[in-house]
């Protein structure tokens, strides 16, 4: 592949740091996690964003989460059409092969997809809507979320979304058949988080009260 190029200095530096320290300070734990293989407690469904440092949040070790990033983390509705499906394989592989115990799906502030799906929806990204945009196209996903919000003041319609990207992931989780199947067997449980990156924030989903409350 003739445009393939060597990593940045910066990275390469960095790379080698990690192996003289962290990787050789704990040889064994990457040679047991290497052999036996991942076995991740929980499957996190987060946003692209370079922003949301998912195991910097949980302070969580190498091999404990099995983590799937997209614009705005979205989860698409179940489709079994034979066409190509990342997000969608990584639900299954999840579910079915490592059989995590929880899939949290993690939103945050100030999100560009989320931003994106906004101005798409409120006519001011006319680009967005050509059938070309790979953008546009994934965030049709959250249109329902947008008709829902459009019922709010519009000071908070746009942080809004941005949980509602959070909750329409969770209803389409729920028409995964083998996802409903684990749920309703009590093998697997559902969360909604969402981030605030810049008070460091984090609030969950609570049905009860079918708001996100502070945890």
């Amino acid at each position: 592949m003739k445009y393939a190029r060597p990593l940045p200095t910066y990275m390469v530096q960095r790379y080698q740091g990690w192996k003289a320290t962290t990787f050789s300070e704990n040889r064994s734990w990457y040679k047991r996690l290497a052999e036996e293989g991942q076995r991740p407690r929980a499957f996190i469904i987060s946003c692209c964003d370079s922003r949301v440092h998912v195991t910097s949040i949980f302070g969580a070790d190498q091999g404990e989460f099995f983590i799937h990033r997209n614009i705005a983390n979205l989860v698409p509705p179940f489709t079994d059409d034979g066409d190509h499906h990342g997000t969608s394989a990584a639900v299954e592989y999840a579910v079915t092969a490592l059989k995590v115990a929880h899939i949290v799906v993690l939103g945050h502030s100030n999100c560009g997809g989320v931003q994106g799906c906004y101005d798409m929806c409120s006519g001011q990204a006319p680009e967005l809507e050509e059938k070309s945009s790979f953008v546009g196209r994934w965030m049709d996903i959250l249109r329902p979320g947008y008709e829902r919000v459009l019922e709010i003041p519009e000071a908070e319609r746009k942080r809004a979304l941005e949980k509602e990207s959070i909750l329409i992931s969770l209803e389409n989780l729920m028409s995964f058949p083998f996802v409903q199947d684990a749920v309703e067997k009590g093998d697997l449980t559902l969360h909604g988080l969402w981030t605030d990156i810049g008070e460091g924030d984090l609030h969950q989903y609570d049905p009860e009260t079918k708001s996100f409350v502070q945890v």
